[in-house]
């Protein structure tokens, strides 16, 4: 969600480019759906510029709606689900993987719930000064969010991650931030911080696939 079309798109293709990088550098298949991650939120701000002009007249309605339609469908359900268990599967340590779990069936449970108002087609979205008002379609979404922030944002706390721990706690606080200036209507800047994602965990698949260093053992005379 960002302020304009061309900023969307902007940061969508510059996203995207992160994302092909963090799947080319992809390690093993146990990271393959966090190093996923990047592209799909590249290609979901990409999809909210074409529903900015089609909600602004620029392309035809059917185009617009289409394209709000899968912006929801990408929020709405795939992010909560693939977010826990993307951290979930590229956790090494099969502690932390176990306390990991009810966040990706929480995620999952999220995405259940918010599926009905994209297929009974309540959901969409209308143009409201600065940033895109979103309608998820079922009357309880108020209800649905608090889960869905802590399926989403928690497990990046109990990573074994230095760099995801230190990213999920100031994700917190932005993610709080940005809310509030979207609430206040003032400017909605989700993108901005969706590239800064992005770029954590391109970081993160990159410093994964580095080769482990072996020790240096001193010749004996």
């Amino acid at each position: 969600m960002c302020f304009s079309p061309e900023a969307d798109l902007v940061t969508g293709i510059v996203v995207s480019g992160v994302g092909l990088d963090a799947l080319r550098r992809c390690p093993n298949r146990r990271w393959l759906p966090l190093a996923v991650l990047p592209l799909v939120l590249g290609l979901h701000q990409v999809s909210e510029a074409f529903a900015w002009w089609g909600l602004e007249g620029d392309l035809p309605r059917q185009v617009g709606d289409t394209a709000t339609w899968l912006y929801l469908a990408v929020a709405m359900v795939v992010v909560p689900a693939l977010v826990p268990a993307a951290l979930r599967s590229a956790e090494a340590d099969p502690g932390r993987r176990a306390r990991l779990l009810p966040f990706v069936i929480l995620g999952s449970g999220v995405a259940a719930a918010l599926l009905p108002g994209l297929l009974n087609g309540g959901a969409g979205g209308e143009v409201a000064c600065r940033y895109i008002a979103y309608d998820t379609g079922v009357d309880y979404g108020g209800y649905v969010l608090p889960f869905y922030v802590i399926a989403v944002c928690a497990p990046m706390l109990l990573s074994g991650s230095r760099r995801l721990v230190t990213f999920g706690a100031a994700n917190l606080v932005v993610v709080a931030l940005l809310g509030w200036l979207l609430t206040r209507g003032v400017i909605s800047l989700w993108c901005v911080w969706a590239a800064v994602s992005s770029v954590v965990i391109d970081l993160e698949v990159r410093a994964a696939a580095r080769p482990a260093r072996r020790p240096v053992v001193a010749a004996s005379g």
